[in-house]
């Protein structure tokens, strides 16, 4: 009995000192092992997957490019003024309308081009006591077809015609001190027709000079009266109804936004008769538009010309407004 109790103590004792120590981890090699793993629930495929092209049938769009560019404006102005009439400031009650309209269509195709503009131009102003007078009167229309040749120079070829709407007076007074009218000249009488051929210059896109080497002008007067009250007649002899010239053209025009919302639009012509290369003609058109906001602007236009078969003096002509424009599109 006391062995068997000496043997539980030993065994008792063993094993509370076994229990006391750390259990080590030992590695064990997998490598020659047949472990078998849980198969995957994701489902698998084995081979070469087959892939079969979907035909898209492609969508047309019915669009057609547009190789026209054009633009309208149309300005009017007014301006009035009246007094009392104790108003010892002095002055004259007066009214003035003035209208415009400007159309310019463009045509640019790989070489090609083609431009027309149309400027109409009218203006009147009545004063108290005394006879209507105009402020503005113009028909201007010029067409030009071109081809490029170089990366600056064009060929090109063009008509124009310019004329006026209203008959024009001067208007001297009389022994009594009363203005008459005396007939200066009216639609047609004078009318300009002038076809041009030759080469372009157009380095960027606000400038551009044309040199027309074979220019023919057509002088109209088809009042054959007028010379009674304008001798000089434009140049049309007495009788005739028309005079046509050859001559060599120089034709410069400049537009651009010099400052923001200023633009300033200048066009020169030269006209040298191939008969007498010392009768020059020169006319230089400047117009300096400031916008105010989307629909009011401020415009100043002169007019400068230089004409011996009209005047042997340099004439001119100037105009300050301020109206209502508007363009199309937008």
């Amino acid at each position: 009995m006391k062995n068997l109790l000496l043997a539980f103590l030993i065994v008792f004792a063993f094993s509370s000192r076994l229990a006391a120590q750390e259990i080590d981890t030992i590695p064990i090699p997998t490598k020659d092992l047949d472990i078998k793993l849980k198969r995957s629930p994701l489902p698998s495929r084995i081979g070469t997957l087959q892939f079969q092209p979907v035909k898209l049938n492609p969508a047309l769009v019915n669009a057609k490019i547009n190789y026209w560019k054009t633009k309208t404006s149309v300005g009017i102005n007014i301006n009035q003024a009246s007094f009392s009439d104790n108003w010892k400031g002095g002055g004259v009650n007066s009214l003035a309308i003035g209208g415009l309209i400007n159309y310019k269509a463009e045509y640019s195709k790989e070489s090609y081009s083609y431009v027309s503009e149309v400027i109409l131009q009218y203006g009147k102003v009545k004063n108290k006591n005394q006879l209507q007078k105009k402020t503005n009167d113009r028909i201007y229309w010029d067409n030009k077809a071109a081809i490029q040749l170089s990366k600056n120079w064009y060929f090109f070829g063009s008509i124009n015609f310019e004329s006026q709407f209203d008959k024009g007076f001067s208007y001297p007074k009389d022994a009594a001190g009363n203005e008459r009218e005396n007939l200066l000249s009216k639609f047609m009488s004078p009318g300009y027709l002038t076809e041009s051929i030759g080469f372009e210059y157009k380095p960027n896109k606000f400038f551009s000079t044309r040199i027309g080497t074979g220019t023919a002008r057509q002088t109209f007067v088809l009042d054959t009266d007028l010379y009674k009250t304008n001798p000089n007649n434009f140049g049309v002899k007495q009788g005739k109804k028309f005079r046509n010239e050859l001559a060599f053209q120089i034709v410069s025009s400049f537009e651009k936004e010099i400052f923001q919302n200023i633009t300033l639009k200048t066009r020169y012509n030269m006209f040298i008769p191939y008969d007498n290369f010392g009768h020059i003609d020169h006319r230089l058109d400047i117009n300096l538009v400031a916008k105010v906001n989307r629909f009011m602007n401020v415009s100043l236009t002169g007019v400068g010309l230089y004409d011996r078969d009209t005047d042997l003096k340099i004439q001119g002509s100037q105009t300050l407004a301020l109206g209502l424009m508007f363009t199309f599109p937008r």
